[in-house]
């Protein structure tokens, strides 16, 4: 029963988590906010990560009740994402890797929160709606590699989000999206918004004069597109973006229309966090597949479908 520890910093969040055999021992997590309007620069995050990381990485330890020693393998986020604070994390990874003579396992963040989903949900082999910051992806697996099915031709929808709220001047506390949901939940009328969906794939870009309803209806329609050309009975909804009361129900009652299941999972697990990765690293490791040191330099831009999937029939 490997245990391995994960760390992820792609984005204004970074985190440490512990996984040993299908179970999360530690989940520690903190956040980078700026004030209302602003957004996250790479310089000032990668900061931030650099601060909090070892403290993160101590408490994640205490919390399962390990030592350096117990660990097996140090997994971190390759990418994609933001280049100085993913520096920091491969950083950090690789000097505790060395520290104490342990395998080091790069993991893609997108199939992080995959792996994450399917532990958490139950879901054997689901069609995935990837919505995040930086990701917007209609995802099913296929000879051994998770397969893009359509994604967003511009901006990530959680992107989308967030410049509403910074063009409003919304609280970035505890994030804008979620924000975004609670004003709109008072909302007393729809806008007809742009509604831009080409083929399996779709675009926000013409929505950021607009908001929300809108931009969850355009990916509830190339979901089930999806689902019905993979006949798929589950739906795994990850991302940060999955924690949107709203897009759930919207999704649930699709899913409840076509006769399958919906699998989402809570802000611990949706928003980024260590013990995805760390869950991604397991698989990663128990498999064979490690990272060489001299292979171990970041991606911002790693594609989902480039990532071999060798712990999956």
């Amino acid at each position: 029963m490997p245990t391995v520890l994960g760390l992820e910093g792609s984005a204004n969040k970074v985190g440490a988590g512990v996984i040993r055999d299908g179970r999360v021992l530690s989940n520690q997590r903190a956040t980078f906010v700026t004030p209302p309007g602003q957004g996250f620069a790479p310089g000032p995050v990668s900061r931030h990560h650099r601060q909090k990381l070892l403290g993160l990485v101590e408490a994640a330890l205490n919390e399962a009740g390990l030592r350096g020693a117990d660990i097996d393998g140090v997994a971190f986020t390759k990418g994609p994402g933001m280049g100085a604070p993913l520096a920091v994390v491969a950083a950090v990874a690789r000097t505790l890797a060395q520290l104490w003579g342990r395998p080091l396992v790069a993991v893609n963040h997108c199939v992080g929160h995959i792996e994450m989903g399917r532990l958490l949900g139950g879901a054997r082999d689901p069609l995935v709606l990837y919505v995040s910051g930086g990701n917007t992806q209609v995802i099913a697996f296929s000879r051994r590699r998770y397969r893009i099915f359509g994604e967003t031709l511009d901006v990530a929808v959680g992107n989308c989000l967030d410049r509403v709220a910074r063009l409003l001047k919304i609280s970035n506390d505890p994030s804008p999206g979620y924000n975004v949901e609670q004003m709109a939940k008072r909302g007393k009328r729809l806008l007809e918004l742009p509604y831009v969906v080409k083929g399996m794939d779709v675009s926000f870009s013409g929505l950021l004069s607009h908001v929300e309803e809108t931009a969850f209806a355009m990916l509830v329609e190339v979901t089930e597109r999806a689902m019905a050309l993979c006949r798929s009975p589950e739906l795994l909804l990850v991302g940060g973006v999955g924690c949107n009361g709203r897009l759930q129900e919207m999704l649930e009652v699709m899913c409840r229309a076509r006769g399958a299941r919906l699998c989402a999972s809570d802000d611990r697990f949706c928003v980024d966090n260590g013990a995805m990765i760390a869950q991604a690293g397991w698989e990663m490791l128990r498999s064979g597949q490690i990272t060489e040191i001299r292979d171990s330099g970041i991606t911002q831009r790693y594609r989902t479908d480039e990532v071999e999937v060798t712990w999956r029939d």
